[in-house]
């Protein structure tokens, strides 16, 4: 008796407790968070109980998506962030709002925006990533932080300094002439007929097997493996993203759920096989590539300053899948954009054959095509992959005039800011380049109003890598083709965890006959 009493005691407690903690954080918390804001003149809009504005954001964002963009038009904030536009318009530039159960504030001022990414003491931390997203990313560089983080850092920047990315250009360059060469047979074989090539699509497989190469060598074909399966989580997460968190929930045995676990297993099995597959060459080194870099640092586990297997393949997954995503979608925006924008098409043209002539362009080469660099810059300002960055508060915090309560969620609209007319001129929703011509840090009124690849000490390591690769693609391209935008295609910039024409981007190339 006196067992049972104990027992039924303890389950007491734990409802209890249970119950205490969810009156806390769906009750006080953000009415407490809330009231402060309020008090600073900050406003947004009235949340629902359970799920906060997320019934809100998806029926905006369901309304977006079922309209289409002139062609000609680069405003995509109303459509790719369409709740955004809606409560700037009535709260004005910082509003908060409720996600499910977290308190968000949106910032817009690229001043406060460099203090909250630029921070090194911790006071604006990553926030706690979702089951979908851990198992895409793992708990890399994306996702830790503190000591843990710098730990990462160091084991991987070293396989992103130029040295290592000149030796990287050429495996870029064969995959780029591989994919090139499939265009020009579809073209042949089409004769003559109107044949467009869907980009969007081409390009992800592209990028996907280029760091396939540069990340795993000669166990590229496996890697690929793990690109296909990261696709289909990205699609779960997408699925999943505005619905409402119950704690829980992740570990029930859903259909999602184990769909989901299902495909975790099949990446790390397939990491695990490459990875095991070094393992016999240890003595004569483990490679140049990314994995061999991270390979070698297990020697140093000891000293705690290396990384564990798990940490090895956490990696692996968060530079697949950050390696290929968002450069395919640069690629993609990049290419719309020339193919909209003819005059600009013909003078990188001629940039490119004056610098490389009709040869594979070496990484001295890309260097120096100016004009490339600033299309790109301008393509990642109108259509960055990422639109939305987060940050939370660890502490009370002042930022600017305001004082953030610990544990509200700053998000930091990267669309907006990009977008923002007393920022870029009153051309802000306009294709101009020029604007880069002397460097990103002169192209806005304020130097860090391009956020693309972040800022601070989490800005992406990526990014030489991204920009390298991007240029070498365009370059091939306009050395073997002339292209315009097909007549099917739909301007329909959309929010599918990056940003991606809804229905492809459909491209009539012709060849120049080189």
């Amino acid at each position: 008796m006196d067992h049972l009493e104990l027992t039924l005691g303890a389950l007491l407690v734990i409802v209890v407790s249970a119950l205490w903690g969810a009156l806390v954080n769906l009750l006080w918390k953000p009415y407490a968070m809330a009231r402060r804001f309020k008090e600073q003149g900050v406003r947004g809009p009235e949340p629902k109980f359970w799920s906060g504005s997320l019934e809100e954001i998806k029926s905006l964002k369901k309304d977006a998506r079922g309209t289409e963009m002139d062609v000609s038009s680069h405003d995509i904030v109303p459509r790719v962030l369409p709740h955004y536009a809606k409560w700037m318009s009535l709260y004005g530039e910082n509003f908060f709002y409720r996600f499910g159960a977290q308190t968000r504030l949106c910032i817009t001022d690229p001043e406060h925006a460099k203090q909250v990414l630029s921070n090194k003491f911790g006071f604006y931390t990553k926030t706690n990533p979702s089951p979908y997203v851990l198992a895409i990313l793992g708990r890399g560089l994306v996702v830790t932080v503190g000591s843990e983080w710098a730990r990462h850092r160091r084991v991987v920047s070293p396989a992103f300094t130029m040295d290592k990315l000149k030796v990287m250009t050429k495996k870029m360059a064969d995959c780029t002439l591989s994919m090139l060469d499939s265009w020009h047979g579809q073209i042949v074989q089409a004769e003559g007929q109107h044949s467009a090539v869907e980009v969007n699509s081409q390009f992800q497989e592209l990028t996907a097997d280029v760091i396939s190469h540069s990340a795993f060598g000669s166990s590229y074909k496996e890697g690929k493996e793990v690109f296909l399966a990261q696709k289909e989580l990205q699609v779960l997460l997408l699925a999943n993203i505005l619905n409402r968190e119950i704690p829980g929930y992740k570990y029930l045995p859903t259909e999602r759920n184990r769909q989901r676990w299902k495909l975790e297993r099949k990446v790390r099995n397939t990491l695990m096989s490459i990875i095991q597959s070094r393992l016999g060459s240890e003595h004569s080194g483990y490679g140049n590539d990314l994995l061999g870099l991270m390979m070698e640092s297990t020697r140093a586990t000891q000293e705690g300053t290396g990384l564990s297997m798990d940490e090895i393949i956490d990696e692996c997954k968060t530079f697949f899948f950050a390696g290929h995503e968002t450069t395919s979608h640069l690629l993609t925006w990049t290419i719309f954009l020339l193919s909209t924008n003819r005059d600009w098409q013909e003078r990188l043209r001629e940039e490119v054959v004056n610098e490389c002539q009709m040869e594979i362009p070496t990484a001295d080469n890309l260097s120096k095509l100016k004009l490339v660099t600033m299309v790109i810059l301008e393509a990642l300002r109108l259509y960055s992959p990422l639109m939305v960055m987060v940050r939370k508060a660890a502490q009370d915090m002042n930022l600017g005039n305001l004082m953030i309560p610990k544990d509200t969620i700053l998000t930091v609209p990267i669309a907006i800011i990009h977008h923002n007319k007393d920022l870029w001129g009153d051309d802000a929703n306009e294709f101009n380049p020029v604007r880069f011509e002397n460097g990103v840090t002169k192209a806005a009124r304020h130097p860090n109003a391009l956020l693309a690849f972040s800022m601070g000490p989490r800005a992406c390591v990526g990014q030489n890598f991204a920009m390298l690769e991007a240029k070498m693609v365009v370059a091939l391209i306009l050395q073997r083709f002339s292209f315009s935008l097909s007549h099917d295609y739909k301007h329909e910039p959309t929010d599918m965890i990056t940003l991606q024409p809804q229905s492809g981007l459909p491209v009539v190339f012709k060849p120049l006959g080189i």
